[in-house]
């Protein structure tokens, strides 16, 4: 049975078959006379084309953000302002005139490319006007790898225009540069709560960052779920949410680093709870963060036991083969086991993961 999903009617605008208006009109007629609910619209699929698109667009959001280079300062706060503006002020010409051709993918990107350029405009506005605070890193570079409270501004302004762009366009791209800079705001946040109490780069400073992350990544899954169950019959929303919350968590999570073995069993059985989880409610990213935990948490075991022994290898090699066979016993026994924890779940829930294995 042929199955038309919103982008089909997107790519046939895009080849001037139908006029995006009439892609609009004859999705929301298909919408009403197909009975049920509408299938959930698909994320980027992996084609030539669409490689070229986030390839192109990566390197033009590095270019503004990862890539900076120091010859930039010649410009001072006020050349680096106004020069934001100019390329903000072309990438939405460009997502306007994207939309207008039914090219969501490039609309989304140059939308995104608008998002990460605000940091760099709020920066270069602060030090034209001579507000930004003193000491802490100068060079706008340091806003990706230097953890320090002055950013907030910057992270700030990025949320506040992530979620008007966001409310404009509807793209879920866009939510790649607001999950970074909550992530990079979790950090900041951190160190201006550790400052203000004085505790600086002490072991007490360190513990609290820790379970600051733990505790901000746990917020931003848990947001991150809310969006799913909101959009689940619609595009998906949660991806980048889950991706950068589930690296706060599972990061602060990880850096604890027991060395008692209660501690070490809690890790796991964390971690197999990630892994069940994504399993449950079909996200990867749960089952990847999960499976290199357990896989560290293991090892660690293992080395602990068999230290400078000649069994260490072996038993390695043991528990990688149990996993393979574990991941085998679930392949077998997944659509089972789904079902008899689906049929204890809520009408909501249900619907979003049917929703989201339709479209993985």
């Amino acid at each position: 049975m042929l199955r038309i999903e919103r982008n089909h009617l997107s790519d046939a605008s895009a080849a001037h078959i139908i006029t995006p208006a009439q892609a609009e009109h004859l999705w929301e007629f298909l919408q009403q006379h197909a009975g049920g609910q509408p299938a959930p619209e698909r994320g980027p699929r992996f084609t030539f084309t669409n490689v070229l698109y986030y390839l192109g667009g990566m390197l033009a959001i590095g270019a503004m953000s990862l890539f900076m280079t120091l010859g930039w300062e010649q410009f001072g706060g006020w050349g680096i302002f106004f020069i934001a503006l100019l390329y903000a002020g072309i990438a939405f010409k460009l997502a306007g005139r994207f939309e207008a051709q039914g090219l969501a993918a490039p609309m989304g990107i140059m939308a995104a490319l608008i998002v990460v350029l605000i940091p760099l405009a709020v920066w270069g506005l602060q030090h034209g006007l001579g507000l930004w605070p003193p000491g802490g890193a100068r060079d706008y570079r340091a806003y990706h790898y230097w953890i320090d409270w002055r950013w907030l501004t910057l992270e700030l302004a990025t949320l506040s225009g992530g979620v008007l762009m966001l409310y404009r366009y509807r793209a879920p791209f866009l939510l790649m540069p607001v999950a970074v800079t909550l992530w990079y705001m979790s950090m900041d946040v951190a160190a201006m709560l550790i400052y203000a109490n004085e505790a600086g780069w002490s072991a007490a400073g360190w513990e609290f960052r820790k379970w600051f992350s733990i505790a901000f990544g746990a917020v931003m899954v848990l947001v991150a779920f809310w969006v799913d169950l909101r959009s689940r019959l619609t595009r998906d929303y949660a991806f980048w949410l889950y991706l950068f919350g589930l690296l706060a968590f599972w990061g602060g999570l990880t850096s604890l680093s027991s060395a008692q073995l209660a501690g070490k069993l809690v890790y796991l059985a964390l971690n197999l709870g990630l892994v069940l989880i994504g399993a449950v409610i079909v996200r990867r990213a749960f089952t990847v963060f999960g499976a290199i935990g357990v896989g560290i948490v293991l090892a660690d075991i293992s080395w602990r036991f068999f230290k400078q022994s000649w069994l260490f290898p072996i038993v390695l090699t043991l528990i990688g083969l149990a996993i393979v066979f574990l991941g085998i016993w679930w392949s077998r026994n997944e659509p089972r086991i789904a079902a008899l924890l689906q049929a204890k779940l809520p009408a909501d829930l249900r619907e979003l993961i049917v929703a989201r294995r339709a479209a993985a």
